[in-house]
Protein backbone atom coordinates (compact mmCIF):
# COMPACT_ATOMS: atom_id res chain seq x y z
CA UNK A 1 0.00 0.00 0.00
CA UNK A 2 2.89 2.08 0.74
CA UNK A 3 4.48 1.93 -2.54
CA UNK A 4 1.58 2.68 -4.25
CA UNK A 5 1.20 5.84 -2.46
CA UNK A 6 4.74 6.60 -3.17
CA UNK A 7 4.49 5.71 -7.03
CA UNK A 8 1.34 7.83 -7.58
CA UNK A 9 2.68 10.72 -5.45
CA UNK A 10 5.74 10.26 -7.77
CA UNK A 11 4.20 10.40 -11.05
CA UNK A 12 1.88 13.04 -9.97
CA UNK A 13 4.93 15.22 -9.64
CA UNK A 14 7.11 14.24 -12.31
CA UNK A 15 3.94 15.28 -14.25
CA UNK A 16 3.15 18.20 -12.70
CA UNK A 17 3.40 21.36 -14.50
CA UNK A 18 2.89 24.19 -11.91
CA UNK A 19 0.52 24.09 -9.01
CA UNK A 20 -2.17 24.13 -10.45
CA UNK A 21 -2.07 20.72 -11.21
CA UNK A 22 -2.96 19.82 -7.62
CA UNK A 23 -6.00 18.84 -5.81
CA UNK A 24 -6.19 19.52 -1.53
CA UNK A 25 -8.87 18.99 1.04
CA UNK A 26 -10.37 21.70 2.48
CA UNK A 27 -11.41 21.39 6.35
CA UNK A 28 -14.72 20.24 5.40
CA UNK A 29 -12.93 17.35 3.65
CA UNK A 30 -14.36 18.66 0.07
CA UNK A 31 -11.76 18.82 -2.37
CA UNK A 32 -10.36 22.03 -4.13
CA UNK A 33 -7.88 22.65 -7.30
CA UNK A 34 -5.48 24.73 -6.39
CA UNK A 35 -6.14 26.33 -10.30
CA UNK A 36 -9.19 28.06 -8.36
CA UNK A 37 -6.41 30.40 -7.32
CA UNK A 38 -4.78 30.89 -10.61
CA UNK A 39 -3.59 34.41 -11.10
CA UNK A 40 -3.36 35.26 -7.02
CA UNK A 41 0.17 35.20 -5.60
CA UNK A 42 0.12 32.60 -2.88
CA UNK A 43 2.14 31.76 0.20
CA UNK A 44 1.78 28.17 1.44
CA UNK A 45 2.63 27.61 4.79
CA UNK A 46 2.79 24.81 7.01
CA UNK A 47 1.72 25.24 10.49
CA UNK A 48 1.53 24.22 13.93
CA UNK A 49 -0.34 25.18 17.07
CA UNK A 50 1.74 24.72 20.04
CA UNK A 51 4.98 25.71 18.25
CA UNK A 52 7.51 28.14 18.97
CA UNK A 53 6.94 29.62 15.65
CA UNK A 54 3.27 29.53 16.43
CA UNK A 55 3.03 33.02 17.35
CA UNK A 56 3.46 34.00 13.28
CA UNK A 57 -0.43 33.03 12.82
CA UNK A 58 -0.46 36.60 13.58
CA UNK A 59 2.40 37.97 11.21
CA UNK A 60 0.92 36.52 8.67
CA UNK A 61 -3.23 37.51 9.38
CA UNK A 62 -1.23 41.05 8.74
CA UNK A 63 -0.11 40.28 5.61
CA UNK A 64 -3.27 38.72 4.84
CA UNK A 65 -4.94 41.88 6.00
CA UNK A 66 -2.60 43.88 3.98
CA UNK A 67 -2.30 42.22 1.16
CA UNK A 68 -4.96 39.70 0.22
CA UNK A 69 -7.46 42.64 -1.22
CA UNK A 70 -4.24 43.37 -3.96
CA UNK A 71 -4.44 39.17 -4.52
CA UNK A 72 -2.83 37.16 -2.09
CA UNK A 73 -3.84 34.06 -0.61
CA UNK A 74 -2.31 32.62 2.02
CA UNK A 75 -2.76 28.69 2.23
CA UNK A 76 -2.42 27.38 6.04
CA UNK A 77 -1.76 23.27 5.69
CA UNK A 78 -1.45 22.16 9.56
CA UNK A 79 1.12 18.98 9.61
CA UNK A 80 1.77 16.97 13.10
CA UNK A 81 5.35 15.89 11.78
CA UNK A 82 7.58 18.01 13.59
CA UNK A 83 7.54 17.10 17.29
CA UNK A 84 3.98 16.46 17.31
CA UNK A 85 2.54 20.14 17.53
CA UNK A 86 -0.41 20.05 15.68
CA UNK A 87 -2.38 17.98 17.65
CA UNK A 88 -6.16 17.29 17.31
CA UNK A 89 -8.75 17.41 14.26
CA UNK A 90 -8.70 20.02 11.66
CA UNK A 91 -11.79 21.44 13.40
CA UNK A 92 -10.25 21.88 16.38
CA UNK A 93 -7.21 23.35 14.50
CA UNK A 94 -9.20 25.83 12.83
CA UNK A 95 -10.93 26.92 16.59
CA UNK A 96 -7.56 27.55 18.33
CA UNK A 97 -6.54 29.58 15.31
CA UNK A 98 -9.68 31.46 14.98
CA UNK A 99 -9.86 31.91 18.80
CA UNK A 100 -6.37 33.15 19.74
CA UNK A 101 -5.28 34.88 16.37
CA UNK A 102 -8.84 35.66 14.40
CA UNK A 103 -7.30 34.29 11.09
CA UNK A 104 -9.10 34.80 8.14
CA UNK A 105 -6.93 33.29 5.14
CA UNK A 106 -7.91 29.47 4.38
CA UNK A 107 -6.82 26.17 6.69
CA UNK A 108 -6.72 23.06 5.12
CA UNK A 109 -7.08 19.66 6.16
CA UNK A 110 -3.79 18.17 7.70
CA UNK A 111 -1.00 17.00 5.86
CA UNK A 112 2.10 15.02 6.00
CA UNK A 113 5.15 16.74 3.98
CA UNK A 114 7.63 14.37 4.40
CA UNK A 115 7.86 10.80 3.89
CA UNK A 116 6.32 8.33 1.88
CA UNK A 117 2.39 9.85 2.55
CA UNK A 118 3.47 12.99 1.75
CA UNK A 119 1.23 15.28 0.18
CA UNK A 120 2.02 15.45 -3.81
CA UNK A 121 1.65 19.12 -3.69
CA UNK A 122 4.50 19.63 -0.94
CA UNK A 123 6.39 16.71 -3.14
CA UNK A 124 6.06 19.30 -6.04
CA UNK A 125 6.85 22.26 -3.76
CA UNK A 126 10.39 20.79 -2.36
CA UNK A 127 11.42 19.33 -5.84
CA UNK A 128 10.76 22.98 -7.31
CA UNK A 129 12.82 24.81 -3.97
CA UNK A 130 15.12 22.92 -1.68
CA UNK A 131 16.58 23.67 1.75
CA UNK A 132 19.42 26.41 1.41
CA UNK A 133 20.09 26.13 4.63
CA UNK A 134 19.29 28.51 8.32
CA UNK A 135 21.47 31.74 8.67
CA UNK A 136 23.21 30.46 11.21
CA UNK A 137 24.16 34.13 12.22
CA UNK A 138 20.98 34.35 13.51
CA UNK A 139 20.10 33.32 17.17
CA UNK A 140 17.15 31.07 16.19
CA UNK A 141 18.89 30.01 12.76
CA UNK A 142 21.60 28.82 14.96
CA UNK A 143 19.27 26.95 17.59
CA UNK A 144 17.85 25.15 14.56
CA UNK A 145 20.40 23.97 12.81
CA UNK A 146 22.33 22.86 15.74
CA UNK A 147 18.92 20.75 17.64
CA UNK A 148 18.60 19.29 13.52
CA UNK A 149 22.09 18.45 13.16
CA UNK A 150 22.62 16.48 16.21
CA UNK A 151 19.63 14.42 15.17
CA UNK A 152 21.26 13.77 11.62
CA UNK A 153 24.90 15.15 10.75
CA UNK A 154 23.40 15.17 6.94
CA UNK A 155 20.12 16.90 7.44
CA UNK A 156 20.74 19.50 5.05
CA UNK A 157 21.71 17.47 2.09
CA UNK A 158 17.78 17.02 1.72
CA UNK A 159 15.17 19.16 0.33
CA UNK A 160 12.83 18.04 3.17
CA UNK A 161 10.63 20.31 5.18
CA UNK A 162 12.87 20.90 8.39
CA UNK A 163 10.20 22.26 10.65
CA UNK A 164 6.82 23.61 11.03
CA UNK A 165 5.82 27.55 9.40
CA UNK A 166 8.25 26.59 6.10
CA UNK A 167 7.00 29.23 3.22
CA UNK A 168 6.60 29.05 -0.51
CA UNK A 169 5.86 32.08 -2.52
CA UNK A 170 4.20 31.10 -5.80
CA UNK A 171 3.71 33.86 -8.58
CA UNK A 172 0.09 34.81 -9.98
CA UNK A 173 1.17 31.84 -13.45
CA UNK A 174 1.86 29.33 -10.79
CA UNK A 175 5.34 29.21 -10.37
CA UNK A 176 7.09 28.09 -7.31
CA UNK A 177 9.44 31.77 -6.41
CA UNK A 178 11.00 31.10 -3.50
CA UNK A 179 11.21 29.15 -0.26
CA UNK A 180 11.44 30.65 3.39
CA UNK A 181 12.36 28.58 6.38
CA UNK A 182 10.82 29.05 9.82
CA UNK A 183 13.51 31.62 10.94
CA UNK A 184 13.68 33.80 7.98
CA UNK A 185 11.85 37.02 8.94
CA UNK A 186 8.37 38.05 7.90
CA UNK A 187 9.02 41.31 6.84
CA UNK A 188 11.85 39.85 4.25
CA UNK A 189 8.61 37.58 2.67
CA UNK A 190 6.63 40.53 2.85
CA UNK A 191 8.83 42.49 0.73
CA UNK A 192 9.50 39.50 -1.75
CA UNK A 193 5.05 39.28 -1.59
CA UNK A 194 4.89 43.21 -2.42
CA UNK A 195 7.61 42.32 -5.51
CA UNK A 196 5.14 39.22 -7.15
CA UNK A 197 1.94 41.40 -6.59
CA UNK A 198 3.47 44.25 -8.76
CA UNK A 199 3.57 43.16 -12.54
CA UNK A 200 6.52 44.82 -13.62
CA UNK A 201 8.26 43.77 -10.59
CA UNK A 202 7.35 40.22 -10.96
CA UNK A 203 8.54 40.34 -14.35
CA UNK A 204 12.03 42.03 -13.22
CA UNK A 205 12.29 39.38 -10.39
CA UNK A 206 11.20 36.35 -12.84
CA UNK A 207 13.57 37.46 -15.99
CA UNK A 208 16.25 34.71 -16.27
CA UNK A 209 18.98 34.00 -19.16
CA UNK A 210 17.45 31.30 -21.08
CA UNK A 211 20.13 28.55 -22.64
CA UNK A 212 17.53 25.71 -23.47
CA UNK A 213 14.93 26.95 -26.17
CA UNK A 214 12.25 24.31 -27.79
CA UNK A 215 12.11 24.34 -31.68
CA UNK A 216 9.49 26.26 -32.05
CA UNK A 217 9.91 29.99 -33.59
CA UNK A 218 8.79 33.25 -31.97
CA UNK A 219 5.20 34.35 -33.81
CA UNK A 220 6.27 37.53 -35.56
CA UNK A 221 3.83 39.65 -33.90
CA UNK A 222 4.91 38.80 -30.28
CA UNK A 223 9.06 39.78 -31.71
CA UNK A 224 7.42 43.40 -33.03
CA UNK A 225 6.02 43.56 -29.29
CA UNK A 226 9.26 43.10 -28.10
CA UNK A 227 11.25 45.67 -30.14
CA UNK A 228 8.91 48.10 -29.69
CA UNK A 229 9.33 47.72 -25.93
CA UNK A 230 13.03 48.12 -26.69
CA UNK A 231 12.71 50.83 -29.06
CA UNK A 232 10.91 52.66 -25.97
CA UNK A 233 13.92 52.36 -24.25
CA UNK A 234 15.43 55.83 -22.76
CA UNK A 235 18.64 57.43 -24.71
CA UNK A 236 20.63 60.58 -24.45
CA UNK A 237 19.32 62.95 -25.92
CA UNK A 238 16.72 60.50 -27.17
CA UNK A 239 19.35 59.93 -30.08
CA UNK A 240 19.02 56.39 -30.62
CA UNK A 241 21.75 55.65 -32.03
CA UNK A 242 21.19 51.74 -31.88
CA UNK A 243 19.44 49.73 -34.89
CA UNK A 244 17.97 46.35 -34.24
CA UNK A 245 18.09 43.15 -37.05
CA UNK A 246 15.39 40.58 -36.05
CA UNK A 247 16.32 37.44 -37.51
CA UNK A 248 13.59 34.97 -38.25
CA UNK A 249 14.99 33.13 -41.32
CA UNK A 250 16.08 29.79 -39.69
CA UNK A 251 18.33 28.57 -42.67
CA UNK A 252 20.83 31.27 -42.33
CA UNK A 253 20.88 30.83 -38.54
CA UNK A 254 21.48 27.20 -39.55
CA UNK A 255 23.99 28.33 -42.66
CA UNK A 256 26.50 30.36 -40.28
CA UNK A 257 26.01 27.90 -37.34
CA UNK A 258 27.90 25.19 -40.01
CA UNK A 259 30.77 27.91 -40.34
CA UNK A 260 30.99 28.11 -36.46
CA UNK A 261 30.95 24.21 -36.20
CA UNK A 262 33.70 24.15 -38.58
CA UNK A 263 35.69 26.66 -36.73
CA UNK A 264 35.19 25.00 -32.89
CA UNK A 265 35.07 21.77 -33.67
CA UNK A 266 36.10 20.55 -29.98
CA UNK A 267 33.69 23.16 -28.35
CA UNK A 268 31.16 22.05 -29.88
CA UNK A 269 31.75 17.99 -29.84
CA UNK A 270 31.95 18.99 -25.82
CA UNK A 271 28.09 19.85 -25.61
CA UNK A 272 25.79 16.72 -26.80
CA UNK A 273 22.50 19.38 -27.10
CA UNK A 274 24.13 21.74 -29.78
CA UNK A 275 21.81 22.94 -32.39
CA UNK A 276 23.13 26.19 -33.38
CA UNK A 277 25.53 28.82 -31.94
CA UNK A 278 22.86 31.18 -30.09
CA UNK A 279 22.18 29.02 -27.19
CA UNK A 280 19.87 26.71 -29.57
CA UNK A 281 17.37 30.01 -29.62
CA UNK A 282 15.25 29.84 -32.69
CA UNK A 283 15.60 33.46 -33.58
CA UNK A 284 17.89 35.74 -32.56
CA UNK A 285 17.47 40.19 -31.98
CA UNK A 286 20.91 41.33 -33.05
CA UNK A 287 21.74 45.11 -31.65
CA UNK A 288 23.91 47.69 -33.24
CA UNK A 289 25.80 50.48 -32.51
CA UNK A 290 27.83 53.68 -34.20
CA UNK A 291 31.66 52.97 -34.06
CA UNK A 292 31.40 56.04 -31.87
CA UNK A 293 29.63 54.61 -28.95
CA UNK A 294 26.04 53.80 -27.75
CA UNK A 295 26.56 50.38 -25.74
CA UNK A 296 24.97 52.32 -22.74
CA UNK A 297 21.93 53.02 -24.39
CA UNK A 298 22.44 49.36 -26.25
CA UNK A 299 22.07 48.20 -22.90
CA UNK A 300 18.82 49.98 -21.97
CA UNK A 301 17.27 48.67 -25.15
CA UNK A 302 18.12 44.78 -24.59
CA UNK A 303 17.01 44.92 -21.21
CA UNK A 304 13.52 46.92 -22.28
CA UNK A 305 13.42 43.49 -24.46
CA UNK A 306 14.35 41.11 -22.16
CA UNK A 307 11.52 41.95 -19.68
CA UNK A 308 9.34 42.46 -22.60
CA UNK A 309 9.91 38.67 -23.75
CA UNK A 310 9.82 37.68 -20.13
CA UNK A 311 6.13 39.21 -19.85
CA UNK A 312 5.49 37.32 -23.30
CA UNK A 313 6.49 33.85 -21.68
CA UNK A 314 9.54 34.17 -24.03
CA UNK A 315 13.10 33.54 -23.14
CA UNK A 316 16.32 35.08 -23.65
CA UNK A 317 19.89 35.44 -23.06
CA UNK A 318 22.27 38.07 -23.96
CA UNK A 319 25.35 36.71 -26.00
CA UNK A 320 28.68 38.05 -26.38
CA UNK A 321 30.73 35.28 -27.95
CA UNK A 322 28.75 34.89 -31.20
CA UNK A 323 29.24 38.81 -31.58
CA UNK A 324 32.82 38.30 -31.29
CA UNK A 325 32.90 35.22 -33.65
CA UNK A 326 31.10 36.86 -36.36
CA UNK A 327 32.99 39.72 -36.39
CA UNK A 328 36.51 37.93 -36.65
CA UNK A 329 35.63 35.23 -38.99
CA UNK A 330 35.98 36.01 -42.49
CA UNK A 331 33.54 32.95 -43.83
CA UNK A 332 30.92 34.00 -41.21
CA UNK A 333 31.03 37.78 -43.45
CA UNK A 334 27.60 36.12 -45.42
CA UNK A 335 25.40 36.85 -42.24
CA UNK A 336 26.88 40.09 -41.71
CA UNK A 337 25.69 40.88 -45.26
CA UNK A 338 22.98 39.83 -44.62
CA UNK A 339 22.11 41.86 -41.56
CA UNK A 340 22.91 44.90 -43.73
CA UNK A 341 24.33 47.01 -41.10
CA UNK A 342 25.43 50.88 -42.37
CA UNK A 343 29.09 51.45 -42.78
CA UNK A 344 29.37 52.92 -39.41
CA UNK A 345 27.74 50.69 -37.53
CA UNK A 346 29.05 47.66 -35.25
CA UNK A 347 27.32 44.80 -34.43
CA UNK A 348 27.49 44.91 -30.59
CA UNK A 349 25.09 42.36 -28.86
CA UNK A 350 22.41 39.80 -29.91
CA UNK A 351 19.83 38.48 -27.59
CA UNK A 352 18.65 34.88 -28.10
CA UNK A 353 14.73 34.51 -28.04
CA UNK A 354 12.56 31.68 -28.06
CA UNK A 355 10.14 30.03 -25.76
CA UNK A 356 11.84 28.30 -22.91
CA UNK A 357 12.81 24.37 -22.02
CA UNK A 358 14.54 25.02 -18.77
CA UNK A 359 13.45 27.27 -15.76
CA UNK A 360 16.68 28.24 -13.63
CA UNK A 361 16.89 29.36 -10.05
CA UNK A 362 18.03 32.56 -9.60
CA UNK A 363 21.65 33.39 -8.74
CA UNK A 364 22.34 34.71 -5.53
CA UNK A 365 22.53 38.71 -5.75
CA UNK A 366 24.60 40.30 -2.78
CA UNK A 367 22.24 43.35 -1.09
CA UNK A 368 25.39 44.38 0.69
CA UNK A 369 26.85 45.99 -2.30
CA UNK A 370 23.67 48.97 -1.81
CA UNK A 371 23.78 51.42 0.62
CA UNK A 372 21.79 54.29 1.13
CA UNK A 373 23.45 57.84 1.62
CA UNK A 374 20.49 59.71 3.44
Amino acid sequence: MILSVVWLTAMLTIQAQSVYDFKVKDAAGGAVSLSDYRGKVLLIVNTATRCGFTPQYTELEALYEKYGPQGLEILDFPCNQFGAQAPGTIQEIHQFCTANFDIRFPQFDKIDVNGPEAHPLYTYLKSKKGFSGFDTGDKTGKFMDEMLRKQDADYDKRSDIKWNFTKFLVSTDGRVVKRYEPTEKLADVEADIRMELNPVLSTIMARRSIRKYFDRPVEHDKLELVVRAGINAPSGMNRQPWIVRVVEDGKIIADVTEVYKQENADQVARDPNFKNMFRNAPNIICICTPSSGGELDAGLLAENMMLAAQSLGLGTCPLGGPVRFLQTSPKAKFFLDRLDIPADYRLTLILAIGYPDEQPDARPRDPSKVQYVK
